[in-house]
């Protein structure tokens, strides 16, 4: 099998350079862990580079999406510094392979959480949430891969837009979400999608980072889970986000 040195490389080098490449699981049989021991190697890479750790963004967190993949738990990927895209701001399809996006809710954490906590005590550690869009792309050759594939490729994850942060609502569990393109819907969903309550991908969050030995800090941004189907972007549109309550976000596509 090929050292997973090389294997963060080789999806480090597709993320950072914007190209394809074979799935691994074509090439060489991997089990989770090492999927895992992948992706943590490539972000140290962006680390390395100057980038700072974000927060993290959770996947799978539709069951439908979970069991068509096979697993009975969540996945989760890491967010740079990089990966933010300002509110308002634009992005060129140039920098992406296969770029969707998905409406999200994000929560800011005002104290570190470890893999013990319960609904109660993981929401009591958000400070603030925001309407959210996240820009997935696999960087695997026709958007096909395994549970793997997709771990090691960072969960997909790729870019990411915060609208402004907003006093957390007393119960997160079933606000409506419109994901919209040049101001015409395209996706309707609500944050229930998001495995009931979002709370949970929280607190799945804790405990998933508490198994490798590390923990949510205060200060970092998650990405709570997609609460529509993703949809691919096309140049030259303009992309909106609204939460019920919680105002929108918003980015364009360059032409």
């Amino acid at each position: 099998m090929l050292a997973l040195e090389d294997l963060a490389d080789k999806v480090d080098s597709a993320a950072h350079n914007a190209f394809a490449i074979p799935q691994l699981s074509s090439v060489t049989d991997l089990s989770l862990d090492q999927a895992y021991a992948i992706q943590k190697e490539s972000v140290q890479r962006r680390i390395n580079r100057g980038e700072k750790l974000l927060g993290i963004k959770m996947g799978f967190t539709s069951r439908a999406k979970a069991i068509q993949m096979g697993v009975d738990d969540l996945i989760f990927g890491k967010l740079t510094s990089s990966m933010l895209v300002e509110d308002g701001g634009s992005i060129s399809l140039k920098d992406f392979v296969h770029p969707r996006v998905e409406p999200e809710l994000a929560f800011l954490l005002n104290k570190p959480l470890d893999g013990k906590s319960g609904m109660l005590e993981a929401y009591n550690a958000v400070e603030a949430v925001a309407p959210a869009i996240e820009i997935i792309d696999s960087r695997y050759q026709d958007f096909k891969f395994s549970l793997v594939d997709v771990v090691a490729d960072n969960s997909s994850s790729s870019s990411f837009v915060l609208g402004p942060w907003q006093p957390k609502p007393k119960d997160p569990s079933n606000l409506g979400m419109i994901l919209s393109f040049d101001g015409t819907p395209v996706e309707v969903g609500s944050t229930a999608a998001v495995m009931g309550n979002p709370i949970r991908s929280l607190v799945t969050a804790a405990r998933m980072l508490s198994e490798i030995g590390e923990r949510l800090e205060a200060g970092q941004v998650i990405l709570t889970g997609g609460a529509t189907a993703a949809v691919a972007l096309t140049e030259g549109i303009s992309v909106s986000a609204e939460l019920e309550s919680l105002g929108r976000v918003n980015f364009s596509v360059n032409a």
